[in-house]
């Protein structure tokens, strides 16, 4: 099995399409000296053919640049959600202290992402409703310091963090529900249900975590979400009956869209102090 072409040769007749590029994370998954290394190929490589996701398979994913530890009950975060990460430092002011929030985290990617950009003058948050996906996210989040919490959306939320958010990211499921069968088989079998399924019209959550935005972004303070680029428009309404003012951003090369709610400006002072 340590024969690259047939490892190769393996992944391409079951249909993947990047077949010599997951050939060498196979291979890099297990250590060259690793006692029956050709054992531990095999199985990885089956699981692989079956249909698992190749990250569940090697243990991690890379999102912006970070590894992210992944494996089987959590969704694997997509490079598209990059540009989520973008807008959302984009609008961070030059200095001072940011309170991040990340709802529906998931393996805690976009967190980590922020959080590493920003440096120790951010301070993050994050929850999801999966006690599955928490176990990643607290792995992934620990070296940063985050508060992580086990809830629905805000429900888990410590009351003094009302009002203070600097950026609050959810990116919650927004494929409808009558087309989850239409995504790759492998996400359907290996992601779960929860982290892929938005509702009759994909916007369940959206507009569930828009409607309580307010009470706990801080002045100018902004919700940041994924979107199909059909559903941006509608979302920004969503936004805007929840007393955002929305803007949608797309980026063509990597088929992403994001959709920005800003929170009215008003005074006010806090400062982090943890759970």
């Amino acid at each position: 099995m340590a024969d690259t072409a047939g490892l190769v040769a393996r992944l391409r007749a079951a249909g993947c399409v990047f077949a010599e590029d997951e050939a060498a994370l196979l291979l890099a998954a297990v250590a060259e000296d690793a006692p029956d290394r050709d054992a531990v190929l095999d199985a990885l490589a089956a699981r692989r053919v079956a249909g698992e996701p190749l990250e569940h398979v090697v243990g991690h994913a890379v999102f912006h640049g970070l590894r992210i530890e992944v494996g089987p009950g959590v969704f694997v975060p997509r490079r598209r959600s990059e540009f989520l990460v973008a807008r959302a430092l984009d609008g961070v002011r030059a200095a001072g202290l940011v309170t991040l929030l990340d709802l529906c985290c998931g393996s805690g990617a976009l967190g980590l992402a922020l959080r590493t950009a920003l440096g120790p003058r951010a301070t993050l948050y994050a929850a999801d409703v999966d006690p599955g996906a928490l176990r990643w996210a607290r792995r992934n989040l620990a070296p940063v310091g985050a508060h992580v919490y086990e809830g629905d959306l805000y429900a888990p939320l410590p009351a003094a963090l009302r009002g203070h958010v600097d950026v609050l990211t959810a990116n919650v499921p927004y494929v409808p529900s009558e087309e989850v069968r239409l995504l790759p088989a492998e996400a359907r079998a290996h992601e779960p249900l929860v982290a892929l399924d938005g509702g009759t019209d994909g916007l369940d959550l959206v507009r569930r975590v828009a409607a309580e935005a307010t009470t706990w972004l801080a002045p100018a303070g902004r919700l940041l979400v994924e979107s199909g680029e059909r559903q941006a428009p509608r979302v920004a309404s969503v936004f805007e009956a929840a007393g955002l003012r929305a803007e949608v951003a797309h980026e063509e090369e990597g088929w992403a869209t994001v959709v920005t709610g800003t929170s009215p400006a008003r005074p006010t002072s806090w400062s982090p102090s943890g759970d």
